[in-house]
Order: structure tokens, then C-alpha cells, then sequence
């Protein structure tokens, strides 16, 4: 008889999943609240202008070719990758710029003139990097801690690499620029880490770039979630759009069926959840889903983001496609983005410039950008976004201009944001927070929400909230991590 499974949710994670379990032959249905698949990875066509809602930034693009490779298929029959160089280029408010490239010459050029010593240091940190990406990621990033045992075999790399220790702390202690530990440090932020309190395990999503590289999906994010759904349905899936789960029945100990808003509903063998964990067990009818919920409400979250999107006249040749622009402050704004009452004024902002590497997501002659600015959550910062993020949106306007794109003022198009009140209100995102649990040692692994439930014998989670956390390499690996134990379990 063949197996039925659910997947809650059409980000990466769950994408990657249904391909996994379609490809093993368990018949699955993805039911996905939004009118569009992917997630945080939902997009816009505004006039022409394609505008991706994030991630935009994709590494290791193996494991994406694994999803394919799986049923005998070639990704790129779906999806075409192209490299981006520089990886990111990071600005400072005195003015310097430091192209990061995959390039040791180049990049050791760029070190030596901020600071000779650091050279060395630079090339110590890569060794670092190198061993924390061997032990973090080859061998656990696809391994699901269900229980302590697995955690306590893990212990001993852990330690030797200084686990207890911030991303930050490792970096400074290989170098001394402190221009530099910014640009070695900043990665955390890419999955919702602090680099002040995050793990220095993390570290190895350098080594993780060095080695597979930037890569942008033509035609935008959307592209790769779209050809992640045409090889789903190729191999037999079924995905259904604009319908939120409502309920998650039980009887039990298991999950039985999937009911949703509309009121259809289906029974199942097994469901997997890439939504937000929190929800997920608001969901669940059984006691403990609210047992569940009200724990996981007193771990602490990720920050949450603010995302202006806009278009520009021009085609702006000289801003590389992903940018990095440092505030006057790094370690006093992660206080504030991490626990502070108010938005910070002096902000970080990453600017992506996709049009600069494709320009078929504008209309010729325009471009399309995003900035992205972390920002507390609304746990910490309880913010009326209907009226400041008009605001935000001209202060972060205003930064740009002055920094990066002189003259935007007179070339604007179309501009919109996304903020905490829309990760709340579309992603149904606990506290808006965009990365769900805080990646701090103490909320990682066998401590992060397990890939399947203690209680439910049949209930699991992908994504961001389960290990071994956000990113798309990260999401992707959960994926792998559960449909290991969920293959197994209905192969039984």
C-alpha cells in the first residue's frame, strides 16, 4: 500500500522534503497557506519588475543538485544557477569598501592594506573555518538529534572547536582589524545569529562559501522554488495553494489528517510541518501541542527583518549584486536589533541588486533592488508598523542615497516593504521573528525543536525552527535529516 504524507508549508525546507519523499515513492501533498509556493521565498511582479521576498543568497549548490539527482533528473532542467563575484561588497561609513571574493590574491591585496598582521590571521581563521565546516556541516548537518546520546557523541568536536565561544570572539581572536572581524563575523546574520552570542561553529558558513561559491537563481529566488515544484509535480506531488492549515488531528499518540480553512481535509500517514513551530503545535489537537507551544514561547527568537523593496531608472552598473553597508556601530546595534525597545537609527543594511547580474527582472532600463535591515522583534519592540514603516522605509532611502546609489531620490519607481507586522500577519511567524528560534549554542541541535516529534510518533518539522537551522543549505539539510527518519518510518 502506499504511503500518504502532508508537508505544512511550501518553503524550501518543505519543497526539499516533498521531493525526497516523492522520490522514495511515499505520495505526498503539500498544502501551502499563500497563493504562491515558497515561503519567505515568496516574489512580486510589480510592472515588470521582479521583486524575490528573500533568501536571495544561495550556497552550497550541491545539496539543491542532490533533490534531482535523487530520481536520475538533471537540475538543471529546471533551474539555471550563475555564479555572483564579488560575493558581497562591504562598505563603512569613513568611506572603505572591501570586495569579499572567492580569490586568495585578491583577498589577501584587501586584508594587507587594512591591516599586514592580519594576513596570517586570516589565513588561520580559514583553517578554523575549514575544520568547524567539517564537523558542523558534513557530518551533522543532515543528522537528527533525537536524543541526548547523539548530542553527547558530538560533544568532543564541539568542544575542540571552542563551541561555547561567539562567531565574533573566534574571529578577533585570529584578527585584529576591526573592520575586518565585521566582515568575518557578519555571516550569523544570514540565519538569524548574533555574532556577539552565536555559536562560533556557525563560522563555517565561510568555508562553506569558499567552497561552493554565491550563486543567483536566473530569473530570481522564485525561479529555483518554481523548478523545485515542477520536478515535484513531475515525480507525482500534489501542491495546494491558498489554503491555511486549520487543524492537525490526532488520536493518540499519532496524527490522522490535515484539515484546512476552506474545509477540506485529508488523512495521512505521516505530516511533516515547514511552518512556523510554534503555530505548527497551536495546530495540533491533542494536549500536547498547547503544552509544546507555551515552552517553546519562553525560548528566545530570532530578530525579526525590515525589507524595503523598490525599483530605480538607470541600471546602476557599478553596485555589485549583494551589498553589505555597516552602520557607525556593529556591537551596539546587534544589542539593539537583538533586545532593543526601538528600531536603530544607524542601521546595517544589506542591499541586493539583482538586476545587475540579470537584467530580465526589470523593464530595460530599470532596475530592481532590495534592503534589508534586521530589526527586534515584536516581543521586544512592539512597534506600530503601520505608521513607521513609511518612515523607516525614507530613513533607509536616505542611507542609500547618501552611501550607495547617489541620486535615487529623482530615479525611484515602485516602492513597498515587508516587515515584523507582515511575518506575523502572512508567514504566521511567531513574534514576526524571521528565523525562528535564535541559533545560540544552548537552542542548537539536540536543544532546537527535533526533525520528529518525542510524543507524536508520526508528526515531524523541517526548516528553519528544527536543526540544524535557517539558511538555505540549513533548511535544505533538515529536509535530508527527516526524510531519513520519515522514509524509515513508513517503509516499517
Amino acid at each position: 500500500m502506499t504511503r500518504r504524507a502532508a508537508i505544512v508549508g511550501s518553503g524550501f525546507g518543505g519543497l526539499a522534503l516533498a521531493i525526497r519523499l516523492q522520490s522514495a515513492g511515499i505520495d505526498t501533498t503539500v498544502i501551502e497557506a499563500r497563493d504562491k509556493p515558497g515561503g519567505r521565498a515568496y516574489y512580486w511582479d510589480k510592472g515588470g519588475h521582479i521583486f524575490d521576498a528573500g533568501p536571495t543568497v544561495i550556497t552550497d549548490p550541491d545539496c539543491l543538485k542532490e533533490l534531482w539527482a535523487l530520481s536520475g533528473a538533471d537540475m538543471a532542467r529546471d533551474v539555471e544557477l550563475v555564479p555572483v563575484s564579488p560575493f558581497y561588497r562591504l562598505s563603512w561609513p569613513d568611506g572603505t569598501t572591501f570586495d569579499y571574493v572567492n580569490d586568495d590574491d585578491q583577498l589577501t591585496a584587501q586584508i594587507a592594506a587594512l591591516e599586514p598582521a592580519d594576513v596570517e590571521g586570516y589565513r588561520k581563521f580559514l583553517r578554523y573555518s575549514e575544520g568547524v565546516f567539517v564537523e558542523g556541516y558534513e557530518k551533522l548537518g543532515a543528522v537528527p538529534f533525537l536524543d541526548f546520546t547523539s548530542m553527547i557523541r558530538a560533544a568532543p568536536a564541539l568542544a575542540r572547536y571552542q563551541a561555547w565561544r561567539s562567531v565574533y570572539s573566534m574571529v578577533s581572536s585570529f584578527i585584529r582589524n576591526e573592520k575586518l572581524r565585521e566582515a568575518f563575523s557578519f555571516h550569523s546574520l544570514l540565519v538569524g545569529g548574533n555574532p556577539m552570542t552565536t555559536s562560533a561553529i556557525y563560522a563555517l558558513i565561510h568555508k562553506l562559501e569558499r567552497d561552493g561559491g554565491v550563486w543567483f537563481a536566473k530569473g530570481g529566488t522564485n525561479r529555483l522554488i518554481a523548478g523545485m515544484v515542477q520536478h515535484f509535480e513531475r515525480l507525482g506531488g500534489t501542491v495546494r495553494l491558498g489554503d491555511p492549515v486549520s487543524d492537525i488531528a490526532t488520536s493518540g499518540d499519532r496524527v490522522t489528517a490535515v484539515r484546512t480553512a476552506s474545509g477540506w481535509s485529508e488523512t495521512f500517514d505521516a505530516v511533516a510541518s515547514n511552518a512556523d513551530i510554534v503555530r505548527t503545535y497551536d495546530m495540533l489537537g491533542a494536549p500536547r501541542g498547547k503544552t509544546k507551544a507555551r515552552s517553546l514561547r519562553r525560548k528566545r527568537f530570532s530578530p525579526s527583518l525590515f525589507v524595503l523593496h523598490f525599483s530605480a531608472e538607470g541600471e546602476w552598473p557599478d553596485v555589485p549584486h549583494h551589498n553589505i553597508v555597516f552602520g557607525s556601530e556593529y556591537a551596539g546595534l546587534l544589542k539593539q536589533i537583538y533586545g532593543g525597545k526601538t528600531l536603530p537609527q544607524d542601521p546595517s543594511i544589506y542591499l541586493h541588486h539583482p538586476t545587475v547580474t540579470d537584467p530580465s527582472m526589470a523593464p530595460p532600463g530599470r532596475s530592481t533592488f532590495y534592503a534589508l535591515a534586521p530589526v527586534p522583534h515584536l516581543g521586544h519592540a512592539p512597534i506600530d508598523w503601520a505608521v513607521e514603516g513609511p518612515c523607516y522605509s525614507r530613513h533607509l532611502l536616505e542611507i542609500l542615497e547618501r552611501r550607495v546609489l547617489p541620486g535615487l531620490s529623482g530615479k525611484l519607481g515602485e516602492v513597498f516593504h515587508f516587515g515584523p507586522a507582515d511575518f506575523e500577519s502572512e508567514l504566521n511567524s511567531h513574534l514576526g521573528s524571521a528565523f525562528s528560534l535564535e541559533p545560540v549554542l544552548t537552542q542548537s541541535a539536540y536543544f532546537r525543536v527535533h526533525n520528529r516529534d518525542d510524543k507524536i510518533a508520526n508528526l515531524y518539522f523541517t526548516g528553519a525552527g528544527t536543526h540544524p537551522g535557517a539558511g538555505i543549505p540549513g533548511v535544505v539539510g533538515s529536509a535530508k535529516a527527516t526524510a531519513g527518519l520519515m522514509i524509515a518510518d513508513l517503509k516499517l
